[in-house]
């Protein structure tokens, strides 16, 4: 059964591969992307149950699930998608109701690979990756010679008044900033693996929270939506106050400097589960940092987490890219939601197992 407002031919040509799922999950139907995608035939793939035949490495049960509750679109990048006949590959993935059937959903899958005449394939991903360790290697080398420039700076505003002085001085605080943006780089490129332990991710997140307080959000009204029933995760505590003071931070940066609201709220919900190559993880614990702010610009709503991608001016672009590793080093899960006047960023992290609180 085809979607008719699509209509027949406009199915057939759409660029990228495309599934429509019945409202138990089943595929209803594919389109010609989706045979090549797979390297299978429309008859085997019609009337499967969709995880028989797709293997993706994301929450896809709780999606389904809150695109039809929802009623609304979401989108879910850089995950692994493939099949028993077809080699995984990075995709963008988006889930869509059908308004016009009732629990009917549309995925639209994006390949993110660029294959070059030899059949070789780097995903954007590993492109980042390979930004990322060239700027660590230029971080290493700058900020020797940039040390010397302040040096000498300083030494110069010693002898100078007036304008004069005020040039040095321009110079040592650019300088200083060009240095922050050098050990933001370095920094992601060595962050240490986890040291985990079992801890109340509430104590990380009232620590996030008085921080931000007294500073970078004090312009803000910050509330707290806990739910003080959940058990400790499993993390590295400084890692993910890191995490959290990074989303507080970029929740008050998007209020321009105007008076807004951030709500942090934690919850647990068993439904989310993340398959993996080893298994499928259950990723329970709930954390989400809302803001009212404008919202992610929509060109760039789909690679917040990609290194140097970012909506401000002045922006770095690694913030969030610093955020997206850590969490995956922890094996959890984090998304955003945004459209004007509301974002949420929801980071899903695992239940400390038993013996680690002996």
């Amino acid at each position: 059964m085809k979607p008719a407002s699509f209509g027949e031919a406009i199915w057939a040509s759409l660029p990228v591969p495309a599934f429509l799922l019945d409202p138990g999950d089943v595929i209803s139907e594919v389109n010609p992307a989706a045979e090549l995608f797979l390297n299978t035939s429309v008859r085997s793939l019609r009337g499967a149950p969709v995880f028989d035949k797709l293997m993706i490495d994301a929450p896809l049960d709780d999606a389904f699930r809150r695109v039809r509750g929802d009623q609304s679109s979401l989108s879910i990048n850089n995950v692994d998608v493939g099949s028993g006949n077809a080699r995984p590959v990075s995709c963008n993935v988006q889930i869509a109701p059908m308004l016009a059937m009732p629990g009917f959903v549309l995925i639209l899958m994006e390949p993110r690979q660029l294959a070059d005449r030899l059949g070789r394939a780097h995903s954007v991903k590993t492109a980042a990756k390979s930004a990322i360790g060239m700027s660590e290697m230029l971080a290493h080398e700058i900020k020797n010679p940039l040390a010397g420039i302040t040096g000498a700076a300083q030494l110069l505003s010693m002898n100078l008044s007036g304008d004069d002085q005020e040039m040095t001085d321009l110079i040592v605080a650019e300088a200083r900033r060009i240095l922050a943006l050098l050990e933001q780089v370095e920094q992601f490129g060595n962050l240490r693996p986890p040291e985990r332990q079992a801890i109340n991710v509430h104590d990380l997140l009232e620590r996030a929270r008085k921080t931000a307080a007294v500073g970078f959000a004090a312009h803000m009204t910050i509330q707290e939506a806990y739910d003080p029933s959940l058990p400790p995760t499993y993390v590295d505590g400084d890692q993910m106050l890191q995490v959290f003071q990074n989303l507080l931070k970029n929740a008050a940066e998007a209020s321009g400097g105007e008076n807004g609201s951030i709500r942090i709220r934690t919850f647990y919900d068993m439904s989310l589960r993340l398959r993996r190559k080893d298994g499928t993880a259950t990723l329970p614990l709930q954390v989400e940092i809302i803001d009212d702010g404008p919202g992610l610009p929509p060109e760039i709503a789909g690679e917040v987490f990609e290194p140097f991608v970012s909506g401000r001016e002045n922006g770095t672009g690694l913030g969030l890219a610093l955020v997206s590793k850590i969490i995956s080093d922890h094996d959890g899960w984090i998304s955003v939601d945004s459209v004007p006047g509301r974002t949420i960023f929801r980071i899903s992290l695992p239940v400390a197992p038993k013996e680690s609180g002996d």
